[in-house]
């Protein structure tokens, strides 16, 4: 280690606690940090780990439990993941201490991944809800983020309201699902608290910032966080290729393909591709630069998003166990539960980039209508008794649609709409 008086000095104070103040908004180059992207690792296990029950539990003819799980599953992956992303970006010292309850929240990401599959099973025999593990993963999440939230309060004036209400808020909706895990309440009442504590949580925000001026997050690390998180999502379109074309190879060394796996590679990541092609097309971080107010809509707005994706990946499986016989529903429902997903993502980001931007646009309504036609025919090809191969081809056209339009004519149009963005 360099000990000169000028140079070492940072060196040194380092490895001391930084004082929470909070971090600058405009500050210069910000980016994800090293630790924030070790954290999003922890959650490839939780969305992967969801994507492949719902997967199971489709193809075994039981979608609207399977929907009904994986919606739970992606909602309190996502709220867990935005509560600490948003945390980061404006309080994020990387000094011991902060690195130490950050290990605690992935240690207890991980406790949540565990209890995952018990979760499915129980939805699966509808007798009760098993959510025992995934709310202790929660508890050891929320205990690092109340101790990280108390440091922010007491060590930045400015946002002592705003940590003590997000500590206060935190532990009671913890409270809340402490509750719903451990007391022996009947389906007639779990599900209606269930929804209670989810609306709750999406307003957290309000509850804890809405007259306190909220937190000094960065609206291009936020933005760049949540791509990356879309990248971790849309790994599961890849895992959802390579399961279903895995068992579709000929031969003991995997090399004598079938038109089947060939139309299931090509399918599975060309549609990856293209809904990856799709959400780069916006600049989330320019756009909420002018629109810091948007900010709640932008971050909670993703968990139909981040839904979407992992929906999609789910369903590559579902197609794979289908050609391979594994699969207990029609070729219809398995291309429906496909193009579902990949749907609600799209018009999801047709969505978001409306209401930021306070603009609409009738190309985009005009491109909507051309995908959602797109993933019909696809359906209506699988009910007429078309090969799911084909079918599956024609839903990974549905993203290129957008793609296609907005490099020829849609990106000028978006350069319109950020210039009267950033007018006086």
């Amino acid at each position: 280690m360099n000990d000169s008086p000028h140079e070492g000095r940072p060196s040194r104070l380092r490895h001391r606690l930084v004082p929470m103040t909070g971090r600058d908004p405009e500050e210069r180059g910000r980016v994800a940090s090293p630790l924030e992207l070790l954290f999003d690792l922890t959650f490839v296990v939780a969305v992967g780990t969801a994507s492949s029950h719902f997967a199971e539990l489709l193809a075994e003819g039981h979608p609207w439990r399977a929907l009904a799980a994986f919606v739970l599953a992606m909602f309190a992956i996502s709220v867990a993941w935005i509560s600490f992303s948003w945390f980061a970006s404006a309080f994020a010292t990387d000094d011991w201490l902060y690195r130490a309850l950050t290990m605690v929240q992935m240690i207890g990401v991980v406790v949540f991944s565990l209890g995952l599959p018990a979760m499915f099973r129980s939805v699966a025999e509808g007798e009760h809800l098993e959510v025992r593990a995934m709310v202790l993963g929660y508890v050891v999440m929320r205990v690092a983020m109340v101790l990280q939230w108390w440091r922010a309060a007491r060590e930045s004036p400015p946002f002592h309201d705003v940590g003590m209400a997000s500590i206060r808020w935190t532990v009671i909706v913890q409270a809340g699902w402490l509750v719903v895990a451990f007391a022996p309440l009947p389906l007639a009442v779990m599900a209606p608290t269930l929804a209670v504590l989810a609306v709750l949580e999406l307003l957290l925000p309000a509850l804890t910032q809405g007259g306190a001026g909220g937190t000094p997050w960065h609206p291009h690390h936020v933005a760049e966080r949540y791509s990356l998180f879309a990248i971790i999502t849309l790994g599961e379109g890849v895992v959802g290729t390579v399961a279903s074309s895995g068992g579709l190879l000929g031969g003991e060394d995997g090399t004598q393909w079938t038109g089947n796996a060939v139309a299931i590679v090509v399918a599975g990541v060309g549609l990856t591709f293209g809904m990856w092609w799709v959400y780069f097309a916006t600049p989330f971080g320019d756009i909420l630069t002018h629109r810091r107010s948007r900010g709640y809509l932008f971050g909670y707005g993703h968990i139909l998003l981040f839904l979407g994706i992992a929906g999609a990946g789910a369903g590559l499986h579902v197609a794979g166990l289908s050609l391979e016989h594994h699969a207990e529903i029609g070729h219809a429902a398995v291309v429906l539960w496909l193009a579902l997903p990949v749907g609600l993502y799209l018009l999801t980001v047709y969505l978001l980039h409306t209401l930021l931007l306070s603009a609409g646009d009738r190309f985009h309504l005009l491109l909507i209508s051309l995908t959602l036609a797109v993933l019909a025919a696809a359906v209506l090809l699988a009910a007429a008794g078309v090969a799911i191969a084909v079918c599956l081809l024609v839903v990974m056209l549905a993203p290129f649609v957008t793609v296609v339009g907005h490099e020829t004519v849609g990106h000028e149009h978006q350069r319109r709409m950020l210039e009267a963005l950033e007018a006086p």
